[in-house]
């Protein structure tokens, strides 16, 4: 039965694979560090500052040389890095329950590797690595952490690196209306349907509840760089604020997390991001009966100095802050 479902592929019989060197990584008290990706600890705000960074220059554009860049392509590299600092994240890290998700670099590269990879979508290397960038992506779906990306002057929000934005429980953009190098996202056709959630949408269908009017809205703009107006108009970022609040504002919403219970943030998390069509992994991660038994039976709610026994006596509670 295995050779039979094998028998139609279309993987072509003399290619040869791609060899996959180990990553360039740098393991320190402070953090981590790749070639791409470098995720910085604050160990007393208990949040992690993830910064994804765009390719420093126009990768080739043909298969051969795709094939020849291996494990060195950035697409490939970035997915690679992205999925070994998440488990490394999630594994080592339980008391840092707040991730804040940046980019640095320039968009225009950005969006020249998306043409890339959808003019070669059918090559196996390319949908290989298209697959391997959708698992990475996943992974962030299926962490028990608060999820906030951060839009500030010198990120690079566009295409492939928006999902990390629409992937995040919140999206923060500062608002520089007058300034020339305000931020700006950008989507392209990589943010309709490359990368699907564990419900089978795309996260824009998901955060329009698959509403037609909004995703022809938005698909209007596709490939145009949205300022921090139009992006909140367009219902693509949560807050915009100006440069006399966006510390402020940016502040207290991570102190407002932190401050919470961690089991019922992962609960409500859960549900924030699998409430689509339902699925094998929406009902392992997401069902609402579940995490509701889950949670309150928890020490964080009913322990001694639980939230639900500390509850009208004037105490606070005391909370174990690691994340499962």
């Amino acid at each position: 039965r295995a050779l039979e479902l094998a028998a139609p592929s279309d993987r072509p019989a003399d290619a040869a694979g791609i060899t996959l060197g180990p990553l360039q990584r740098e393991v320190s008290a402070a953090g981590l560090r790749y070639r791409h990706v470098s995720v910085t600890i604050d160990r007393a705000g208990r949040t992690a500052s993830f910064v994804i960074r765009a390719p420093g220059a126009a990768g080739p554009a043909d298969i051969t040389g795709i094939v020849a860049a291996g494990d060195d392509w950035w697409p490939l590299a970035l997915g690679r890095e992205l999925d070994d600092a998440i488990l490394s994240m999630r594994t080592n890290e339980p008391d840092i329950g707040i991730w804040l998700l940046r980019t640095a670099g320039d968009p225009a590269l950005v969006l020249a590797v998306d043409q890339v990879l959808e003019h070669h979508r059918t090559h196996w290397f390319v949908r290989e690595t298209i697959g391997l960038l959708r698992r990475a992506l996943a992974r962030l779906d299926v962490s028990s952490r608060t999820l906030f990306a951060l839009i500030e002057p010198g990120s690079c929000f566009a295409g492939t690196l928006l999902e990390l934005a629409l992937a995040g429980d919140r999206a923060y953009m500062l608002a520089q209306p007058d300034a020339p190098a305000a931020p700006t996202i950008t989507l392209s056709s990589a943010n309709f349907g490359w990368y699907p959630l564990p419900t089978g949408e795309s996260r824009l269908e998901r955060r329009f509840y698959r509403e037609q009017p909004s995703l022809a809205a938005v698909r209007a703009h596709s490939g145009e760089p949205l300022d921090a107006a139009l992006a909140l108009r367009l219902g693509l970022v949560t807050s915009a604020p100006d440069e006399i609040d966006w510390a402020d504002e940016v502040r207290i919403a991570i102190e407002e997390r932190a401050s919470l219970s961690p089991d019922a943030l992962t609960g409500l998390e859960a549900n924030l991001r699998f409430n689509g069509p339902e699925t094998m992994t929406t009902r392992i991660f997401g069902r609402l009966s579940a995490w509701q038994n889950w949670i309150f039976n928890r020490p964080n709610a009913t322990g001694d100095k639980g939230t639900l026994k500390t509850y009208g006596r004037g105490e606070r509670p005391q909370l174990d802050t690691g994340r499962v």
